[in-house]
Formats: C-alpha cells, sequence, structure tokens
C-alpha cells in the first residue's frame, strides 16, 4: 500500500476549518510523470529550486559528453539515468520544497489512493480535534511506557528462573561450562 505524508501551512491548526483545503498528501515511491516530463512535472507542482537544479545537471551533463565525444547511445543512457533517478526523487523533492516553505509534516498515511488517504487522515484529525474541544488541558502523547516495578501495569514481571531448564551452554547465570 502506497504510504502519504501530510503537510499543512503554519498556523494550520489555529483556522482549522480554513487550513483544511491547503493540505497537500504526498505519495512515497515513483512518480512515472516525473520520470517522463521532469521539466514539466517540476513546474505543475511549483518546485523552482528542484527544476534548476534539474536544468542545470541536464546542462552539465550535456557539455561533459559532449567534451567526451559521446554518441547518442551513451547520452540517451545519461539522460534515462537523469530521469530515473527524477522519478525516484520526486516525493522527496517535493517535501523539501514544502520544507523550505515553512510547511510541517503533521501525518502519515497508509491507503491505497489519495482520497482513500484523505479520508482516513481526516476522519483521525477531527477525533483529534473534538478531544482537543472537549478537553483542552489533554495532551495525547500514549500512555507510558510499561514498567515492571507498578502495579496494574500490563507488562508483567518474567517468570523465576528454573533450574531444571537449561539455556545455551551454561545452566546458571555466571556458571562455569562443564
Amino acid at each position: 500500500m502506497p504510504v502519504y505524508t501530510v503537510h499543512a501551512p503554519q498556523g494550520a491548526d489555529s483556522a482549522v476549518r480554513n487550513g483544511t483545503d491547503r493540505f497537500v498528501f504526498v505519495r512515497d515511491g515513483f512518480f512515472v510523470w516525473a520520470f517522463i516530463f521532469g521539466p514539466l512535472w517540476l513546474l505543475w507542482h511549483r518546485l523552482w529550486l528542484a527544476l534548476l537544479g534539474y536544468v542545470a545537471v541536464t546542462v552539465v551533463g550535456e557539455v561533459a559528453l559532449w567534451l567526451l565525444h559521446a554518441g547518442a547511445g551513451a547520452r540517451f543512457l545519461v539522460m534515462l539515468l537523469v530521469g530515473l533517478l527524477m522519478g525516484l526523487e520526486a516525493a522527496s523533492l517535493w517535501r523539501w520544497t514544502l520544507s523550505r516553505r515553512e510547511w510541517r509534516q503533521i501525518d502519515i498515511v497508509v491507503a491505497d489512493d489519495e482520497e482513500a488517504a484523505e479520508r482516513r487522515f481526516f476522519d483521525r484529525w477531527t477525533a483529534k480535534q473534538g478531544r482537543l474541544v472537549n478537553d483542552q488541558s489533554a495532551v495525547d502523547r500514549g500512555g507510558p511506557p510499561p514498567t515492571r516495578d507498578v502495579p496494574g501495569q500490563p507488562f508483567s514481571r518474567p517468570p523465576p528462573p528454573s533450574h531444571n531448564e537449561i539455556i545455551g551452554l551454561f545452566p546458571q547465570p555466571g556458571g562455569a561450562a562443564r
């Protein structure tokens, strides 16, 4: 299943209803359109610095191949590898650009497609917002880690060691081998 990261602009929590339409879901994985049409995909998603880097890498690669008197097959292979790298790293470039624009990654969602990811995220997010409205002082950080010294914790004490069972080469901890 695809994994989506959810990004929000700064201050989206204060304007709960106004900021939700600006959330961005970025799928992790290979982007076919970034592989086939790299510069156009970068323009479509407004990744200006990444586009500048793509153009610079392409120009430097072409100049280097021209200086090395490389054939058409070698040039095609190098540009194919640049396109493959673009398809593999498109999501990382998109996330990097969002972080440069001071967007926050607020969640990670696993879903079949973007619509299911949105549904799953907003179900969980609205439930969390409802809990915060009901109890402003509550912060959900999960329960404390289980300890052995607190009665009633689900983490129980290990069973006492049995002297009849031998695990490994030594019959008792610290004992010598026979």
